[in-house]
């Protein structure tokens, strides 16, 4: 599928054609399933990440901008969807492990001069550490956020970041690196 058919195709989904849809579906699900596993490394949470990303193309065929070539724009969006994937999915295993572990920090709530109260209520140093690691977070400017969640929730390497965040691989290396030492002086390692 060329350039042209492929905007053909969309502007036909815009008006409703499901088949449409289905030649996109045909010539790149393949394509699309490839990028999607290079990043979650998972057969199955990669086949229902592409099956989302052509209900997501469907649902959004009116915001494809014609003339900035098709093959980079399904790209970024699988890209994107399967960071997303990997976010929501990282965060939710933390939480489980998090409760797994129980609440009581291996140090006994002392963290390299943070100081957490020893009460009673494991749910209060829950959420005075939450607190904590979110104004430690609030620190960084959002661009280091976003890296240090790509590096670290994400598990991405530094060139995938660049990537994603289409920045020079040594801008990300230096803008994590400054969030870390930020990061360390509120006591995070």
């Amino acid at each position: 599928m060329n350039e042209r058919q492929f905007e053909e195709a969309v502007a036909r989904m815009v008006q409703g054609d499901k088949n449409a849809l289905k030649e996109i579906y045909e010539n790149y699900a393949g394509y699309v399933y490839r990028i999607i596993y290079e990043v979650l490394q998972n057969k199955e949470n990669a086949e229902d990440v592409t099956s989302d990303f052509f209900i997501r193309l469907w649902e959004r065929a009116e915001q494809f901008k014609p003339g900035n070539g098709h093959r980079g724009y399904l790209a970024a969006m699988a890209r994107n969807m399967a960071i997303d994937f990997l976010r929501k999915h990282r965060r939710e295993e933390l939480t489980a492990l998090l409760q797994d572990l129980g609440t009581e920090p291996e140090d006994g709530g002392q963290k390299k001069g943070n100081y957490m109260p020893q009460g009673e209520n494991g749910v209060e140093q829950e959420v005075i550490g939450a607190m904590t690691v979110t104004r430690a977070l609030e620190m960084l400017k959002p661009a280091e956020r976003q890296i240090v969640s790509l590096k670290v929730l994400g598990e991405l390497t530094f060139k995938e970041i660049a990537a994603h965040m289409e920045i020079p691989m040594g801008t990300v290396t230096w803008k994590y690196q400054n969030a870390m030492k930020k990061l360390r002086r509120c006591g995070y390692e």
